[in-house]
């Protein structure tokens, strides 16, 4: 039996690299992708795959129904299948709901929604085919209740977690897993904004009392693709320290 098959989608970005990194050390052949990080992905193909491990960089804008076709496409021209897709890109908007632009509220909503939607429908035929495969969407604790100055990012990934509840019942009986992850603060790049004070009160504020980590969210989504969860669909799992 050959190598599962591993999309991660954002692994330039914090959590998406730790996905892309520890499936690969887990013995997964992983296509790590990128949208404006191509480098940063291409760079961690070359690190891991000098360790033996076996990853590929791919770039592709999700947020274009025809690229992220096209992607899809090549991949299973390629490899066949994919046993695991673990979505993790996509992009934030702080700021208030009536400064936000069209073009603002559409970028988030199409790369944080519609690039889950245009992956799936291309990807999930062949694990219904299979009787076979895991999807893991990455949501956020403001999908689940919210953020003020963050409506577009909130509401996107409140769409997520509807997205994976109702593709896990539509998937289930063919033998596919949805589940869905919603971090916490988690101490990324995209945190990079916010000032010392600002994330050593987030983490006092976490009942663990500290900002959480790529590789903690890493281990969540490891498990949730694992034989170990293989009762487990159409779940929310918050890895956030408790803070919610």
């Amino acid at each position: 039996m050959g190598r599962k098959v591993a999309l991660v989608t954002g692994a330039s970005g914090g959590i998406g690299s730790a996905c892309a990194r520890l499936l690969a050390e887990q013995g997964y052949t992983v296509l790590a992708h990128a949208c404006r990080g191509k480098q940063r992905v291409e760079a961690l193909s070359q690190e891991l795959c000098a360790k033996g491990l076996d990853v590929h960089a791919l770039a592709s804008d999700l947020a274009d129904a025809q690229a992220a076709n096209e992607m899809c496409r090549t991949l299973l021209s390629i490899y066949h299948h994919v046993d695991a897709l673990v979505l993790c890109a996509g992009v934030s908007h702080t700021g208030l709901l009536c400064d936000m632009t069209d073009e603002e509220w559409h970028r988030v909503m199409d790369t944080n929604v519609s690039g889950a939607f245009y992956l799936c429908r291309a990807l999930a035929p062949g694990m219904v085919s299979r009787r076979s495969g895991s999807i893991v969407t990455l949501s956020s604790m403001w999908g689940r209740v919210g953020a003020s100055c963050e409506v577009a990012y909130s509401a996107s990934k409140a769409a997520l977690i509807g997205f994976s509840r109702a593709l896990a019942k539509e998937l289930g009986p063919s033998g596919v897993r949805v589940n869905c992850i919603a971090p916490g603060v988690i101490d990324t790049p995209m945190m990079d904004e916010h000032s010392p004070e600002t994330k050593q009160a987030l983490a006092d504020e976490t009942p663990l009392g500290r900002l959480g980590t790529p590789e903690d969210v890493a281990q969540a989504c490891l498990f949730l693709l694992s034989d170990a969860a293989a009762f487990v669909t159409g779940q929310v799992l918050g890895v956030d320290g408790g803070y919610l």
